[in-house]
């Protein structure tokens, strides 16, 4: 794929530059008490600090002055304010969410913090220009509805990132498997001729899975460092960004992937761990009458967890059904023959998370297992 070393090149100094920035982060957040406590609702059972949002920061800020000297990035760069707005609107949701760490902002405050950092994506231009719905047709956006599409599009990624943060590595190994998905796949469509090479997105994508790399080597379990809610939302802005500026320029076309239906089911697909996550947190909290931002410990991987597996292979379990179903994404772009095949997995997999994670399917086999002990113990010993 065309210019794919200077993308390379880019994310390694972005892992690099996170890992090296870890280690301090943690030491002058212990030294000034930025540290999450243990509690009830948490797993994790000692003082841990934040500050992998503040390296993931640093390491995004160093790669991006690094791909300005790249040739091929520079022109990326500096052919649209974009990539200065991603960069800004990361900053504003960084300190939004440093404020949350430290004092647990309300939600309707902690959205308008989301809000403002879309805004400024909108303003910037790194938004969605279009939208393709199957069976709706072609739909161009226009500036009435363009700015609330770009904040809710913001806040369900932002939010379903920083739900699924619950164990060690889990939300930045998902986010460092589909931001390289999203890199790739955007990359793919350039050389098809269906995005310009100026489009940001991969760039954002590299970054992205770059500094969530660079995060893992402290985070994953047992964790030295937490990301906290400056390091989730940020990550989920990175990743609404470029998926708006992929999945949502991507020309009317057919022959090539299904996803070409609408593109928009990308970070759908990629994302579709903590996406199902969020929107089950949701409905369970809606349905008990709680916010959407009361904590609990009934998210999927701590379902996971109570049907026995470990911290470890939890996370590790959730990692290889993210990258399952990026692989539903990328292998069609390539090899377009197995398009009529994607239908079928996907009804299979939803088949499979429903069976496995549904509260009446529990509740059935918890009341099967129940009536087959209470046979054995009534039926007459011979």
């Amino acid at each position: 794929m065309s210019n794919i070393a200077s993308y390379v090149v880019v994310m390694v100094i972005a892992v690099g530059v996170t890992t090296l920035v870890t280690r301090p982060a943690r030491l002058v957040s212990l030294r000034i008490g930025y540290s999450a406590q243990p509690d009830e609702r948490k797993v994790h059972q000692h003082v841990t600090p934040y500050g992998g949002g503040a390296a993931m920061f640093i390491g995004l800020c160093v790669a991006l002055l690094v791909a300005d000297f790249v040739p091929a990035l520079h022109a990326v760069i500096a052919s649209s304010h974009e990539m200065m707005g991603v960069l800004i609107a990361a900053g504003v949701i960084f300190v939004v969410g440093v404020v949350d760490d430290f004092r647990e902002m309300s939600a309707p405050a902690k959205v308008a913090g989301q809000f403002l950092a879309a805004s400024v994506l909108y303003f910037s231009g790194a938004t969605m220009y279009q939208l393709k719905l199957p069976f709706a047709g072609f739909i161009v956006l226009g500036p009435s509805v363009l700015p609330l599409i770009t904040a809710l599009w913001v806040f369900a990624l932002c939010n379903a990132v920083n739900l699924i943060d619950g164990l060690d590595g889990l939300a930045g190994g998902i986010v460092a498997i589909a931001s390289g998905t999203l890199c790739l796949y955007g990359l793919r469509l350039e050389d098809l001729g269906l995005l310009p090479t100026t489009n940001v997105g991969p760039l954002i994508a590299a970054l992205t899975c770059g500094i969530s790399l660079g995060f893992l080597r402290e985070n994953f379990y047992p964790a030295k460092l937490f990301m906290g809610d400056a390091g989730s939302l940020m990550l989920g802005l990175l990743m609404s960004a470029s998926t708006m500026v992929i999945g949502g320029r991507t020309p009317p076309a057919s022959g090539v992937t299904f996803f070409f239906f609408a593109p928009l089911f990308i970070p759908v697909f990629i994302l579709g761990v903590p996406l199902a996550d969020a929107v089950w947190a949701f409905v369970r909290r809606t349905v008990s009458g709680q916010g959407f931002h009361t904590p609990d410990k009934n998210h999927i991987h701590h379902r996971l967890m109570r049907l026995g597996h470990g911290h470890r292979r939890t996370v590790v379990i959730l990692w290889l059904w993210t990258a399952l179903l990026c692989g539903f994404v990328l292998f069609p772009l390539f090899e377009p023959r197995v398009n009529v095949f994607i239908p079928f997995g996907v009804a299979i997999l939803v088949i499979a998370l429903v069976t496995w994670f549904s509260p009446l399917a529990n509740r059935w086999a918890a009341r099967m297992a129940s009536d087959e002990e209470s046979r054995e113990y009534s039926e007459p010993r011979k």
